[in-house]
């Protein structure tokens, strides 16, 4: 049996993909910074090796694995080249991977994520089922008859794959270190659907995934009249967000599922149009009601003096609004206190008088130093550009998060792509 090798494991594709291999019966192991990030306590539990990054590393009869982050002047890509072994890119392999099951590619500018684990979280209770999560869980069934796997548009990664099906949540400007446009967007998301085998389930809502050509029958979903699958009377309560779906304007079931916002039950609907499409009777697919949640979507603990402290991932204007909407929804008697670091100085130059406009939603602004991504090391804009055209907003520097403790009985949103949770483990430290 090959052993497969991957450079840069503890990647959040990267690490869910090792553990994939890995429940499949291959022998997998890969290196790393050794600095602790969060995806390597699954592949630990595992038993999966880690190694520090090391030429050394690679030998004779390993099959290469290589993360998008690393360039080919990487030694250990270097070295891999020169001794001929067999290497994949991330999404290359993945794509391969996938041709194994009836596979269901999730990928849209936002809520990726939360709808492939919820699709994941959904089928695996039905049927064996494998798969990929963008917060670094993946899970692995040698009898496995789907595969679910994030799919994500950067650089046109996800043209790599042939799915059966796509699910695609919407089109946005995202990523303005590659594209142009949100027309250039679009362009990707249309050839991605010209690779999609059986059927496509797509926003209808979204202006963008209405005019998508494809060779398949398109399935469109939302909360406006004439999509297929309509969400209808919804309602929060304690236990969630109810609605009922009709399936070509007949009523079709009533779903709660145990979180909030339009965009969660978005999220939803196109689950149960995947499933619906599939053959599941709605008994199934009520399992939506006990999805536990990704890592870092909306994390919560309850903390002292009232205080909920929320992790979550948004790094993106809307996604800002829509995390803000959740926690207003879910806790309408709280202050919301919005903690957020900037991801990349390009995105923050790009939408910087939209994060403005998102985060002036939350009752209290706290701004994180821009935190620089590994293919951009540094830009001419600071936090500061982005804090002028916040009113009241406030700097939050590492060692100060004590001025949090003011916020009694309020919600805490700690927000960002980058490593903003610091800041919630420092804060948490003060107890």
């Amino acid at each position: 049996m090959p052993t497969y090798h991957f450079i840069g494991i503890k990647g959040t594709g990267m690490s869910a993909l090792a553990q994939i291999l890995h429940d499949s019966g291959e022998n997998v192991q890969g290196s790393d910074i050794e600095k602790h990030i969060f995806t390597e306590d699954a592949l630990k539990e595992k038993n999966i090796r880690i190694l520090p990054f090391d030429k050394g590393n690679i030998t004779e009869g390993l099959t290469i694995i290589a993360g998008n982050a690393f360039n080919d002047e990487r030694e250990e890509i270097v070295k891999a080249k020169e001794l001929g072994l067999e290497f994949y890119r991330y999404h290359e392999f993945l794509g391969e991977w996938a041709t194994r099951y009836t596979s269901v590619a999730v990928t849209g500018a936002h809520g990726k994520t939360s709808t492939t684990g919820l699709l994941a979280h959904t089928l695996k209770n039905n049927v064996p089922t494998s798969y990929l999560i963008g917060d670094g869980t993946g899970h692995g069934h040698p009898e496995s008859q789907y595969f679910v796997f994030e799919a994500c548009e950067y650089r046109r990664h996800f043209l790599a794959y042939k799915p059966d099906y796509a699910i695609m949540t919407n089109i946005d400007f995202d990523h303005p270190d590659y594209f142009r446009s949100v027309e250039d967007v679009f362009d990707a998301f249309q050839s991605m659907a010209l690779n999609v085998k059986k059927g496509i389930i797509a926003c209808g809502d979204d202006e963008y995934l209405q005019q998508i050509q494809a060779k398949v029958p398109v399935v469109y979903y939302g909360f406006t009249e004439g999509n297929d699958f309509q969400a209808k009377h919804i309602q929060e309560s304690e236990e969630g967000t109810t609605f009922d779906v009709y399936v070509r304007s007949t009523y079709y079931e009533t779903f709660t599922i145990p979180t909030y916002g339009n965009h969660s039950v978005l999220n939803a609907l196109s689950v149960i149009a995947l499933m619906q499409y599939e053959g599941f009777k709605a008994q199934q697919i009520r399992d939506l009601k006990t999805f536990p949640g990704v890592k870092r979507r909306f994390t919560e603990t309850e903390w002292k003096n009232g205080q909920i402290l929320i992790d979550d991932y948004a790094h993106h204007p809307k996604e800002i609004e829509a995390t803000i909407d959740s926690a207003r929804k879910k806790y309408p008697n709280k202050d919301i206190v919005a903690v957020f670091q900037p991801h990349t100085f390009t995105r923050t130059k790009q939408f910087i008088d939209e994060f403005a406009e998102a985060l002036s939603q939350a009752d209290y602004i706290y701004l994180c130093d821009i935190f620089a991504s590994a293919r951009e090391k540094s830009g001419n804009l600071t936090i500061d550009h982005l804090k002028e055209k916040i009113d009241g907003a406030q700097l939050l520097l590492e060692g100060e998060t004590n001025i949090l403790q003011q916020h009694q009985n309020s919600v805490l949103l700690f927000m960002g792509a980058g490593d903003i949770q610091k800041y919630e483990e420092e804060f948490k430290q003060l107890a």
